[in-house]
């Protein structure tokens, strides 16, 4: 176990111990791309400050790889002493079963309600009033990122919407540079999650996904979703099937590519690889047509033990993540918005500033499509956006799945 830990610590750059009498605690990720495991040195080297030792457990993939195996061992009695998990419910069930430390007299004592925002963040944290894990960043989905050399080189425009990326992509083909990088199969059906309210607007989404409504999938908006779709699977490479997001965006930090629609956490390999927004790239929240934001993001839960160094050490780190320090330092390398708006924002770059402005304002904060559909509804608008993309189906045989979906949609 110990050269696994071991293992895992130096493929992911990260300090090892080295201060004496210092509480090892180990911390479960599944961050391993460059700009990820960068940002989680950030982390690593912060708690080291404290007298603690970081001990790096990467697990490769994402998600989905690795909750099971997180969940596993905290259930089969062999817990990390803290764990990432993303914004939501997928420790609900070891909350209800008394297995992770409540984190609520240190909430209050730092007053965690006051500061950290959006409040349903913190919220994702609670259960029965007690607050279990700590946010420590916001990521969205809804941005398109552009390689701007790969424009100007060529004397074409640099987009500042959707459309005009469209309307550059004959030219960049012509050029040898493939218009939209994308890959595996989440990141397909995830330029269409964005085209619902990019190119359909909030109140279609809403309708839609919200209220269920089979009309609002006929309408001009919701087909101008699939028109738009349509668009993008003839702007991607014969070879995007299964690459991975790191890989594709990378393809644009190089000009292999012009662009990609991808959450937020892009925006760490173009740190990694020494660009600067704004100059060498830029970011079109709601692909430039519809800035605002659907929030999720990433939290770390503490499995409860019995041993009161690691208790103590759990609530050091729970109390360096959300601290202003760490949260301005972490997020500029994540790629992703702080969870506290009281932090000194000086150091941000032109995206992170953007994506701020937008949260500024409540009303650009939408629901996620995962609080509004089912996940058998949200799997059935996956495979048919799967289907599509990588068929010559049309966009009115799209409409009337969809409306079936909706139809029949909780």
């Amino acid at each position: 176990m110990k050269h696994a830990i071991l293992t895992a610590a130096l493929a992911a750059g990260v300090a090892m111990p080295v201060a004496a009498g210092a509480t090892d605690l180990e911390v479960t990720h599944w961050w391993t791309s460059g700009g990820e495991a960068a940002a989680v040195k950030v982390l690593a080297d912060n708690f080291n400050e404290t007298g603690n030792n970081w001990v790096d457990s990467a697990i490769a993939g994402s998600g989905s790889t690795a909750n099971p195996i997180i969940i596993s061992r905290i259930l089969g009695g062999n817990p990390m002493g803290a764990t990432q998990m993303n914004t939501g419910r997928d420790a609900e069930e070891l909350i209800k079963a008394g297995l992770m430390l409540d984190l609520t007299d240190l909430a209050e004592k730092e007053n965690w309600r006051e500061k950290i925002r959006p409040a349903k963040l913190l919220e994702a944290c609670e259960y029965d009033g007690r607050i279990y894990c700590v946010p420590i960043n916001i990521h969205s989905w809804q941005w398109m990122w552009l390689n701007r050399h790969v424009f100007e080189d060529n004397g074409i425009p640099v987009p500042t919407n959707w459309q005009e990326l469209v309307d550059a992509a004959p030219a960049l083909q012509e050029a040898g540079v493939i218009p939209l990088a994308t890959g595996q199969p989440w990141q397909v059906d995830g330029i269409r999650n964005v085209m619902q309210v990019a190119i359909g607007g909030v109140d279609n989404y809403l309708a839609v996904n919200g209220d269920k409504d089979p009309d609002a999938v006929m309408s001009d908006e919701n087909r101008a979703i699939w028109e738009a779709f349509a668009q993008a699977r003839d702007m991607v490479d014969d070879a995007y099937s299964g690459r991975d997001w790191n890989v594709a965006t990378n393809m644009v930090i190089q000009g292999d590519a012009a662009a990609q629609i991808m959450g937020d956490w892009a925006q760490g390999e173009f740190a990694q690889a020494g660009q600067e927004a704004g100059v060498d790239y830029d970011c079109l929240p709601g692909l430039g047509n519809n800035p605002v934001l659907d929030t999720g993001g990433d939290a770390f839960y503490f499995p409860k033990t019995n041993d009161e160094e690691i208790t103590a050490a759990q609530l050091e780190l729970a109390s360096m993540l959300v601290s202003p320090e760490t949260q301005v330092e972490f997020n500029l390398v994540k790629g992703s918005l702080p969870v506290r708006g009281d932090v000194d924002l000086e150091a941000a770059n032109a995206c992170m500033k953007k994506g701020l402005e937008i949260l500024a304002n409540p009303d650009n904060v939408l629901p996620s499509t995962e609080q509004l559909l089912d996940s058998d509804t949200q799997g059935q608008i996956t495979d048919l956006a799967l289907e599509f993309f990588s068929s010559d189906m049309t966009v009115d045989e799209a409409l009337e799945q969809q409306q079936s979906i909706i139809e029949q949609a909780m």
